[in-house]
């Protein structure tokens, strides 16, 4: 018994600690990252190798405009730890706790005879809505039908309709990690 209750305030312990409450340190944002030894092509094909690394699939990439859209990734989990598309302690246990996707945006621009990479991570978290609670004992079914021993999610179709992806805005500290991973590839 005493080694759950150690177990039990360990986790808690991590989930407080990576939940935001404690601080991420110093963090500075890089808001682009420029270099004359590189063209645009060069620039693109580094940008797309570290969204493959990092698990994004690329949904639009267009050379000539310099513009790369990925598709929407769902947050990684706890247990994904090969994943690195959760930046900061808040960040991991944004998706630890909700349904989040993150979708990239690169744009490389040359101007003045060097090219420049800026990158937009946006953050959405999934909205669903609740049921109506006819009693107290059926309050554990408020987002599903589970029962108290198996705990599925079945989505009525009234829930399914009022589903919806709500922004939540940029990821600062993604974007800081994919573009100094970008210029860690093309400094190669």
């Amino acid at each position: 018994m005493k080694n759950v209750k150690v177990a039990l305030i360990l986790l808690w312990g991590t989930i407080f600690v990576m939940s935001g409450c404690a601080s991420d340190g110093e963090f500075t944002a890089v808001e682009r990252v420029c270099r004359g030894d590189v063209d645009k092509a060069g620039a693109m094909r580094a940008a797309e190798e570290v969204l493959g690394e990092m698990q994004f699939r690329i949904e639009k990439s267009d050379e000539e405009s310099g513009y790369i859209r990925s598709r929407p990734l769902i947050g990684g989990q706890f247990f994904e730890l090969w994943r690195s598309d959760n930046v900061g302690g808040f960040n991991w246990s944004e998706a630890n706790l909700h349904s989040i996707r993150r979708v990239v945006e690169v744009e490389v621009r040359e101007q003045g005879g060097q090219s420049c990479v800026v990158c937009s991570a946006n953050v959405q978290r999934l909205v669903l809505p609740e049921r109506e609670v006819d009693s107290s004992a059926k309050a554990y079914a408020m987002f599903s039908d589970s029962g108290r021993r198996m705990q599925r999610l079945e989505i009525s179709p009234e829930q399914r309709g009022g589903m919806a992806w709500m922004d939540l805005g940029r990821d600062r500290q993604l974007e800081t990690l994919i573009l100094e991973r970008i210029e860690k590839l093309r400094t190669k």
